[in-house]
């Protein structure tokens, strides 16, 4: 037998025994499978998360123990209707040839809205049309443009793997391979690969071949995160030390985290679950307080805890479907506020000037002062721009 070049492939699971890391979406896609009927309301699975956390390999999986054939087919290949109709259409037409079951695998999804000519709308009509039950990969399903497709189909989450996870997997590896290879080395892998078990083999691989290994600086994948993307993690997902960094990868000060966090908590909590939530955002605002006075930066631990496995804990159950969060109106309000308060200190500053006091009697006087700077002449006497007098107009 000869031997694949490639770990990643060579040791691929092959049963179900053989995943590690992913209890949960297993589970979901073993039930889909065995209750999918041609009259089930929902005939498509999607299976989403980041690149290289194996779910591919959990369709492949699944498939096998249900004695399965399994026809996979490449989103980006499939981008507009008359490929779709071309390769897509006659899979889902056609039974197994060998085996009493069928899957569908379409891989990639995203690819499909990359370059949508009628691609979308096209697989959204072939779901409904098979008698056979079709899982969707897709690492972003939360492009707007895929929404039609949330709705047709089942949602699984597939999380990243736990770096103790990778390490058991890398130490099996070595040991099929017959090598052996320092154990902060392969912690360092591990820790770098941020739940990207194919990253972490094609790692293992490549420095197997080095005589010394340890002179290898691994670089931590960059794995940027967006706002909407850690919101779904902290408000959808079951609380897990995971959680802890999701906001490391969100580029975004933690003070205007918590802005959009305190925005979007009632889109996906009610009740109890409400009132837990922003009770733990309401300590998370006391250790902030405490930051700024007491200028102990070691209380940043308990405010990052509070708000990503505090808010995520206060739900009894995961969240499912699709939320649409919104930008912090507070942002707004305070932008706005802070142009107000800088328009009545640019004024403040020119009475002070004018009249020869300091700046500050000038602001606390300046109710006070109001009925006297509206008057149009004093306006032109102290040289007021345009927005500073439409301020003292409308206040």
């Amino acid at each position: 037998m000869i031997e694949s070049s490639s770990w990643v492939e060579k040791y691929r699971p092959k049963r179900i025994t053989d995943v590690k890391g992913q209890p949960e979406a297993l589970e979901k896609i073993r039930k889909f499978i065995e209750s999918f009927s041609p009259n089930s309301s929902k005939k498509a699975l999607i299976l989403y998360g980041p690149p290289g956390i194996g779910k591919t390999t959990l369709a492949h999986v699944i498939a096998i123990e249900s004695s399965a054939e399994i026809f996979e087919l490449n989103a980006s290949d499939l981008r507009n209707k008359d490929k779709l109709n071309e390769i897509l259409k006659p899979a889902i037409q056609q039974k197994s040839l060998t085996k009493e079951r069928k899957i569908i695998l379409v891989d990639e999804a995203d690819g499909i809205s990359a370059v949508d000519r009628g691609g979308l709308q096209e697989l959204l009509k072939l779901i409904d049309l098979s008698p056979a039950p079709v899982i969707i990969t897709a690492n972003d399903i939360w492009d707007k443009k895929l929404a039609p497709l949330r709705k047709k189909a089942e949602m699984v989450q597939v999380k990243q793997v736990d770096y103790k996870t990778i390490k058991d997997v890398l130490i099996y590896i070595l040991r099929r391979e017959n090598l052996f290879i320092k154990n902060e080395i392969l912690t360092a892998i591990s820790v770098k690969a941020r739940g990207d078990l194919r990253a972490a083999i094609n790692d293992l691989q490549t420095i197997s071949k080095l005589k010394d290994p340890s002179s290898v600086i691994f670089d931590e994948r960059n794995k940027e995160t967006d706002i909407f993307n850690a919101l779904k993690e902290v408000f959808k997902s079951r609380p897990s030390t995971e959680l802890l960094s999701v906001y490391d990868e969100v580029n975004m000060p933690l003070d205007e985290i918590i802005l959009w966090v305190e925005e979007n908590i009632p889109q996906e909590y009610k009740g109890e679950e409400l009132a837990k939530a922003f009770d733990a955002l309401s300590r998370t605002d006391v250790f902030k307080g405490r930051i700024h006075k007491q200028q102990y930066w070691r209380f940043l631990v308990y405010e990052n805890i509070l708000l990503s496995y505090g808010i995520s804990a206060s739900k009894k159950e995961p969240k499912i479907g699709f939320t649409s969060y919104k930008k912090p109106s507070r942002i707004l309000k305070i932008w706005m506020h802070n142009q107000r308060t800088m328009k009545k200190k640019s004024i403040a500053e020119k009475y002070a000037k004018y009249n020869h006091i300091g700046v500050k009697r000038a602001l606390n006087e300046f109710n006070i002062l109001k009925p006297i700077l509206k008057k149009p002449e004093v306006q032109d006497e102290l040289k007021l721009s345009e927005e500073e007098r439409e301020y003292l107009n409308k206040s």
